[in-house]
């Protein structure tokens, strides 16, 4: 049976690897859409490459970016650059190339990203991170679905005082829950990841996308958002205004992602009072809690502490940085620790990559050629279609981006001016419900948000699964928003 099974992946290995070829040589064999220069088109072709890449995963994640990244490096003359850059004295294309292909590893999110990874180290290496699993299944152990409850209560206390997600998703709840599985024997990257790890990690993933867009202090792209709504339409929003559009839909689908994950990806295990009991015996022996508990606590504490009251004055990915050199000062883990920490390495690789091959979709002008060409499409259309269509565009076309700050970035000034030219196009309502989608559409796929990644890396949601349930709660939570939050916001005004 073994011998059988290992045939089929030696089968299966050569069309994973065959199918990203084929999709980027295909769209390259096209001709480029009316009003898109050809070396963007060619750029697309690679970019569409990569992300089949990360859905039929031939290689690792950090592997497909980087061969990605270095396709389009070598190929720059004739994919990144147009023949006005390319005819500019002095211009390097080989040079310029490679600082483009760097730049993702010295984006901020990314080594955020990395950082959280430490914490989850930290916790570990501590045990922290196992006293606390252990009380909240004490607590709330006996049934799955209120571990799940326990998870979305988390996030949202948090989230309105944290502005990065990233910083209070991957930073300070995935170390803590990712401890939660193993007292289940749900064991990452093995058929026991479904008994319960599964189920956390994507009620996390779900989550943090809901309370990304409840609050306007739950995610930084939000606050960068009204600026450019500001700038671009003369237009002002403030937290109330935010809140209260959101809520209709952000509050039921807190309270439904619980249940809505218990029916899509259900967990192996619903109930188990003997677990809950073998936790409050684990407990006890445990005792009280040690020096170094003591030590990751303070430092985590201090952290959350700078992210919620001094945000503004230290970044904060500066303040994750600062916790994980205090964690190596004090001997929390030691740098062998660090570096034989493969999931964190992997991690910053895949979306220091991913950051890069997304920043060059807008580089060669494909993101502002796919708005224009969807306007281009609404001629006659009634304001209100034309409204719905747009924002469906603004939400799926994050498919393209591996970051919401790019996305927003580049899209949402585009998309505004594009709705300023629809006749009778209430622009208020319009540019707020662009706004309140940032934080919903990072759901959608592995390289969505900040956190996404850490959660993808965690071992407990294959591939497949991600993007499966991506596509499901994407659809889900969009579907809510139609339903609900546009006419409550046209109606609100």
């Amino acid at each position: 049976m073994l011998g059988a099974l290992d045939r089929g992946v030696h089968l299966r290995s050569p069309w994973r690897a065959i199918a990203p070829i084929a999709v980027a040589a295909i769209l390259a064999l096209l001709p480029a859409p009316e009003g898109l220069p050809q070396h963007a088109w060619y750029y697309f072709a690679i970019f569409a490459g990569v992300i089949a890449g990360l859905m039929f995963e031939p290689l690792p994640g950090g592997a497909v970016g980087l061969i990605g990244v270095v396709v389009a490096a070598v190929l720059a003359p004739f994919v990144l650059y147009g023949p006005e850059e390319l005819a500019r004295p002095g211009f390097s294309p080989a040079d310029a190339a490679l600082t483009w292909a760097l730049s993702g590893f010295s984006n901020a999110t990314v080594w955020l990203i990395f950082a959280a990874f430490m914490f989850a180290l930290g916790y570990d290496k501590a045990g922290l991170g196992k006293r606390i699993a252990l009380t909240l299944v004490k607590l709330m152990g006996r049934r799955t679905l209120m571990l799940g409850y326990a998870v979305v209560a988390a996030e949202t206390v948090l989230a309105p005082v944290t502005p990065s997600n990233t910083a209070r998703s991957a930073g300070t709840i995935y170390p803590i829950i990712r401890n939660v599985p193993a007292l289940y024997d749900s064991r990452p990257n093995d058929p026991s990841a479904r008994r319960i790890g599964s189920y956390i990690m994507w009620v996390s993933v779900a989550a943090v996308s809901v309370t990304s867009s409840l609050f306007l202090t739950g995610l930084a792209p939000n606050l960068l958002a009204i600026e450019l709504v500001r700038k671009t339409v003369n237009i002002e929003f403030d937290w109330v205004t935010w809140f209260v559009a959101f809520a209709p839909v952000g509050i039921p689908l807190l309270l439904a992602i619980p249940l809505l994950t218990y029916w899509f990806y259900p967990p192996e295990i619903k109930r188990s009072e003997e677990v809950s009991n073998w936790a409050h015996r684990e407990l006890t022996k445990m005792g009280a809690m040690s020096a170094r508990e003591f030590t990751v606590a303070a430092l985590v504490l201090v952290a959350l502490a700078l992210w919620i009251f001094a945000a503004r004055s230290v970044n904060p990915t500066t303040v994750a940085l600062m916790v994980v050199v205090g964690m190596l000062a004090t001997r929390v883990f030691s740098w062998d620790d660090m570096l034989n920490y493969p999931a964190a390495w992997n991690t910053l690789a895949w979306f220091a990559t991913l950051v890069t091959l997304a920043d060059g979709l807008t580089r060669v002008g494909f993101v502002r050629w796919f708005a224009e060409s969807i306007a281009g499409q609404l001629a006659g259309v009634s304001p209100t279609a034309a409204m719905v269509v747009l924002i469906a565009v603004f939400f799926f076309s994050h498919y393209m981006f591996a970051s919401v700050t790019a996305h927003t970035t580049a899209m949402l000034p585009v998309m505004l001016a594009v709705g300023s030219t629809v006749p009778g196009m209430p622009i208020r309502p319009y540019a707020l419900l662009l706004c309140l989608t940032l934080g919903i559409m990072g759901v959608i796929s592995p390289y969505g948000m900040g956190p996404s990644p850490v959660y993808y890396g965690s071992g407990y949601l294959p591939t497949r699964d991600y993007w499966r349930l991506g596509a499901i709660f994407g659809l889900i939570f969009f579907g809510v928003f139609l339903i609900i939050g546009v006419p409550w916001v046209l109606a609100t005004g």
